[in-house]
């Protein structure tokens, strides 16, 4: 197979920090695709760990009874699963919705053919949803999802679903709160991959503020959904078919937050600048 056209790029910055990272997916992606969904996995796996984390503490403020306990808690559990996201980072492992800033970048640069960006974004969701489902199953034979976790959850996951039941002002309200909370986790990346911070603090920091932000904000987030529907669906009764949708949805949300509202951009502001 011919090697897709590309366009020049600029030795340093943004775009071309970029580009380096994703000619690396894309030979792991090419060259073996177990060691790819492995990483993707991984990702999954840890997208989801920390999403029931998040929940357990908000559970237990929740139910506490203190006075504003279920706004505390919502605030400490965004500031738990805001960890997720640097953990994936410093491990390597592959994230559909950071993926989707790279892809753009990709098309843009026109490293990608249309055919290899999907291919690159939904080997990656693939990968991501099979470590939920690891996650999902270690739950469906424990105690971890009970009690006030498992209440909360349950209205997490009424909440969610609830769009699809609101015609297509639900789904328009599903897809936006999807690109925003691309856009916020894209913006972050766009922060580690353009050369201006330079340590390891500062690149945990800015991961980390953009998870609690868009956790805070109930925006959507594809992955950690999907991990969210598999670790209650195999405890609790859940209406799968809505539960794809709301994952596509939100998926092609995420894509536009992340490749349109940031990676092609960007992408273009740094070559106006080079």
């Amino acid at each position: 197979m011919s090697a897709p056209t590309q366009t020049s790029t600029p030795a340093t910055g943004f775009t071309a920090n970029v580009s380096r990272v994703l000619d690396a997916k894309m030979r792991v992606l090419d060259g073996d695709l177990p060691r790819y969904l492995l990483k993707a996995g991984l990702a999954g796996v840890l997208i989801t760990v920390m999403l029931l984390a998040n929940y357990l503490v908000v559970g237990l403020f929740a139910a506490s009874g203190m006075p504003g306990g279920a706004v505390v808690g919502k605030v400490l559990g965004a500031g738990v699963f805001g960890f997720a996201l640097v953990f994936i980072y410093f491990l390597g492992a592959e994230l559909a919705t950071s993926t989707m800033m790279v892809a753009g970048v990709g098309a843009a640069t026109r490293r990608l053919s249309p055919l290899r960006f999907w291919k690159l974004l939904g080997a990656c969701m693939l990968g991501n949803v099979l470590g939920g489902l690891v996650i999902a199953v270690l739950i469906r034979f424990s105690s971890v999802l009970s009690g006030s976790t498992l209440e909360y959850v349950g209205h997490v996951v009424e909440t969610k679903l609830a769009y699809l039941d609101g015609g297509w002002a639900g789904y328009a309200d599903l897809f936006v709160r999807a690109i925003f909370c691309n856009l916020l986790i894209n913006l972050a990346m766009a922060a580690v991959y353009n050369g201006q911070v330079h340590s390891g603090l500062g690149k945990a920091l800015a991961m980390w503020a953009s998870v609690l932000v868009f956790i805070v904000m109930g925006f959507e987030h594809s992955v950690a959904n999907a991990g969210l529907f598999l670790s209650y669906g195999l405890v609790a009764p859940i209406d799968w078919a809505a539960v794809v949708v709301a994952i596509i949805v939100a998926f092609l949300g995420n894509t536009v937050g992340g490749a349109l509202f940031i990676g092609v951009p960007f992408t273009h502001l740094d070559a106006a600048h080079s």
